[in-house]
């Protein structure tokens, strides 16, 4: 391809033909000339914006492009109802791969219900690998909002589901031949699809119901930088215990192998919870079949302790994740 916008023949066949999924509430969508998108809300409603990029590498970036805006989005009690997306192609690029990667992003757009608002794709020579911007809107009653800051002392913190999905996965697919030659083959590939657990909104329509504080996704810095960053936004201290944070023995041998810190790593799909009864909103989390635990308590102060069988550490502020020494 050249560099410069597709071409209104190549937009239409692979890109606008992918979306299927129309939402009544959208009242203007993608299409030839539409460079804005609208979307109907009522009175005491709010529309909540996110965004996120993604290098792509593999068709697991599909999933990872949408769920990331839209555990974002999740996590203040929206509902997501679209995304915007911005694609940056290098020239060698051909259509027919372009085409797979609309496909894919569509499809996982439509497993949960969210419409594609419009966006802008081109060819260009200053990227050597494609880069998707990914911008979502959602929707959410004013009441009901659950805001960044809203953490108390007393406050229970609880982890959904496992720490380290994410980039277990990424790290599993693209050493796979390496990590092959340690582990057995069903471990390693286990580990490749745990992004099958990448969304959280489940998890998150649960707990905003429950009257939660407040709830933030464990993505880039891992377990670890969310922490911090829930901490920092309530102006609270922590003491957390290192041994009930969950994680899978597929993520801690792969990162004992590889040397490299779980608590550190990318963990989409997992998600922090601070709420006044951890124990209650877990029983509600696993009758659901979502798993869950709490892991220590909001304090006073600004002191972030993780504790480790007697052993105490002051939690540092976000590291680079790990996801980077070896992807």
């Amino acid at each position: 391809m050249k560099d410069g916008k597709l071409p209104e023949n190549v937009l239409k066949r692979s890109v606008l033909r992918q979306f299927r999924l129309e939402r009544d509430d959208v009242l203007i969508g993608a299409g030839i000339g539409a460079d804005s998108a609208a979307v109907r809300l009522s009175e005491g409603e709010v529309a909540v914006f996110c965004t996120d990029p993604v290098v792509w590498t593999d068709e697991a970036d599909a999933k990872r492009a949408v769920h990331a805006v839209c555990n974002d989005l999740a996590c203040t009690g929206a509902q997501p109802v679209g995304l915007l997306l911005t694609a940056l192609l290098p020239p060698e690029l051909e259509e027919p791969v372009m085409r797979r990667m609309v496909q894919l992003i569509a499809a996982e757009c439509e497993s949960v219900g969210i419409q594609i608002l419009g966006g802008h794709t081109e060819f260009t020579s200053a990227v050597s690998r494609p880069v998707i911007s990914v911008s979502g809107m959602g929707k959410v009653c004013e009441n009901k909002m659950i805001y960044p800051g809203g953490v108390s002392p007393g406050d229970d913190i609880l982890v959904t589901k496992w720490i380290g999905l994410e980039g277990t996965a990424r790290i599993a697919r693209c050493n796979g031949q390496k990590l092959r030659q340690h582990f057995p083959a069903y471990m390693v590939e286990a580990a490749e699809v745990f992004d099958a657990y990448i969304s959280v909104l489940p998890e998150a329509a649960l707990a905003a119901e429950y009257g939660v504080t407040g709830m933030h996704d464990i993505s880039e810095g891992g377990i670890f930088g969310a922490l911090w960053e829930l901490a920092e936004s309530s102006g609270i201290g922590l003491e957390i215990d290192l041994k009930r944070i969950p994680v899978r023995q597929e993520t801690i041998e792969i990162c004992n192998f590889l040397d490299i810190n779980p608590y550190q790593l990318v963990s989409g799909g997992s998600m922090l919870v601070a709420v006044p009864d951890g124990g209650s909103l877990v029983c509600v989390l696993q009758a659901a079949g979502i798993p869950a635990a709490v892991i220590g308590k909001a304090v006073p102060g600004n002191d972030r302790v993780i504790l480790n069988e007697g052993e105490r550490r002051f939690l540092e502020r976000p590291a680079r994740d790990e996801i980077h020494k070896v992807v």
